[in-house]
């Protein structure tokens, strides 16, 4: 018996899912390693604690009410993609209450949490690569089905203002061309950058330094543009003038929503890099990840539009193409990478992820 009681703890203690043991008083009695890893908190610490000093759960549930109510029945319950608080952050977790009957005991519950957060993460990138990829493919198809006719009607209005001269017919003919050359440069805006990109080593930093000099240019001293570099960071290899139009597009939209809103208090913009290991992009893991964070503390981008920002035409400005940042996606997503965006009033967030190392793993 007493063999069997090691191996069981051993099991324990060796799972990858979260589990922890609590008495009818909802006090925690056990927590495996699993668990002190997610709550982040000691066993010695979370032992002889109340279950809520672990862990709350966000928003109106009656966490304790779910708890006596199965202590009552015995009848277990699940709880899908539930958001924690766990100290000063929160993790979503898929988590599953069961009696656990001792004979001659009162009865305890066993709790198993599996953190989603991660799984969640995976799964919204690859949805919106999916997404980039496809809008893509039509938005291309549409420019080439919109610049095939254009040549023939730019040829008919030149040949027809030589044949037909005249003040009044050679404003028409003119107002023809014009109008045919801006659709076509949009169609080729549409279609892209058409040059292979000169691959070589890059410092990420001398981009982010030579955009910030542009911007201060054109700030003026009314908005405030500080570094929070990671020096350590590798470089990176890569077309230098692709990386730098992307941060152009999202440093240059930045700035002109801070610009454009008279009341913004202390406008600022954060340039910041970070490294990531072991991190995983859409579905495949890489070993070594660089991120660059442009933060900017203005009015954010409405929720109607922050799921369709990277959509080409879209827009939230009367005069914007909403080319730039679908552009920026698609530089972005030849180096196998990712620009995410997280915004509220206040804060808006936009995360590029780009692998250092062209090793890595599928997952």
């Amino acid at each position: 018996m007493q063999d069997n009681n090691l191996f069981a703890r051993r099991l324990l203690e060796n799972l990858s899912t979260a589990v922890l043991l609590i008495d009818a008083a909802l006090i925690v009695r056990y927590l495996n390693p699993a668990a002190e890893a997610l709550l982040a908190i000691s066993r010695a610490r979370a032992t002889g604690m109340p279950f809520t000093d672990c862990f709350v759960e966000v928003g109106d549930a009656d966490t304790a009410g779910d708890l006596r109510e199965t202590l009552a029945t015995s009848h277990p319950f699940t709880k899908r993609e539930v958001h924690l608080r766990v100290g000063t952050q929160e993790i979503t977790v898929d988590y599953t209450v069961a009696p656990l009957m001792t004979p001659g005991e009162p009865v305890a519950l066993l709790i198993e949490m599996q953190q989603m957060d991660r799984l969640l993460r995976i799964s919204r990138e690859e949805a919106l690569l999916a997404s980039h990829h496809a809008t893509r493919a039509l938005i291309r198809g549409v420019a080439h089905e919109i610049k095939n006719p254009l040549g023939g009607i730019r040829g008919a209005a030149q040949l027809l203002a030589r044949t037909q001269p005249g003040a009044d017919l050679s404003e028409y003919t003119n107002i023809i061309v014009e109008e045919t050359d801006r659709l076509r440069n949009l169609a080729d805006r549409m279609l892209g950058p058409r040059k292979l990109p000169e691959m070589q080593p890059v410092n990420i930093h001398e981009c982010l330094e030579r955009v910030r000099s542009l911007m201060l240019v054109e700030a003026e001293g009314r908005v405030q543009i500080r570094r929070d570099y990671d020096p350590s960071l590798p470089e990176l290899n890569a077309d230098p003038e692709q990386l730098i139009q992307v941060l152009l597009n999202i440093c240059g939209n930045a700035l002109q929503a801070l610009m454009e809103n008279p009341d913004q208090q202390a406008p600022q913009i954060i340039l910041r890099t970070r490294h990531l290991r072991q991190f995983t992009i859409g579905a495949v893991r890489h070993r070594l990840v660089m991120r660059i964070d442009i933060i900017d503390n203005g009015p954010g981008i409405p929720q109607t539009l922050l799921e369709t920002i990277f959509y080409p035409m879209v827009s939230g400005r009367a005069n914007g193409t909403g080319l730039g940042l679908s552009i920026a996606q698609d530089i972005i997503n030849q180096y196998q990478g990712l620009i995410e965006c997280d915004s509220r009033p206040g804060q808006t967030t936009f995360s590029i992820l780009l692998p250092v190392e062209q090793d890595n793993d599928s997952k």
